[in-house]
């Protein structure tokens, strides 16, 4: 292998693993302070590093790269492939910071909810109950008026915090 040729390896590997750093998580490229480099992100710099030290590779093992121009050549191929790249990074990545998601369920979301006793409610004490707060089961500590014994069905009237809510049992049908 060339010498260019490994310098052109070694580029890429840099770029891919400031790459997976960031794909990881900004926090970590945080903590080394190298959340935006230039106004780009690292996720940016890192697709335009890592593309353009293999495609100069490859194309510096195809040429053999043995004079300045040849390395030139090489290189003028890596940045003509890591230019759209980086382009590509910068698209995926707004793409994937504006994507719409619901809003976290609150406090207030609790109130309403029908759910179980799983554990019994003590009168003037604790137990604990199971709801479906947006469509996911959650199980929260629980007081109500009286003592209720396990698998009743119950009516949440207040939130008293975000793992916490009164209780009252659902009236029967009958």
């Amino acid at each position: 292998m060339e010498p260019a040729t490994l310098v052109f390896m070694l580029i890429g590997a840099a770029g891919a693993a400031v790459l997976l750093a960031g794909v990881l998580g900004s926090a970590l490229l945080g903590a080394f302070g190298f959340g935006r480099v230039g106004g780009a992100s690292a996720e940016t710099v890192a697709a335009f590093a890592g593309a353009f030290g293999f495609a100069a590779a490859i194309a510096g093992e195809l040429l053999g790269v043995r004079t300045a121009g040849e390395v030139a050549a090489a290189g003028g191929v890596g940045l003509a492939a890591a230019v759209p790249v980086a382009v590509l990074a910068v698209r995926l990545s707004r793409w994937a910071r504006d994507m719409p998601t619901d809003a976290t369920p609150g406090r207030a979301d609790l109130v309403g909810a029908i759910g179980v006793v799983v554990t019994p409610i003590a009168e003037r004490g604790y137990g604990e109950v199971r709801v479906r707060v947006a469509g996911q089961p959650v199980k929260l500590h629980a007081r109500a008026a009286r003592a209720l014994p396990l698998g009743t069905e119950v009516f949440v009237i207040e939130a008293t915090s975000h793992a916490s809510v009164v209780v009252e049992p659902v009236p029967s049908a009958n």
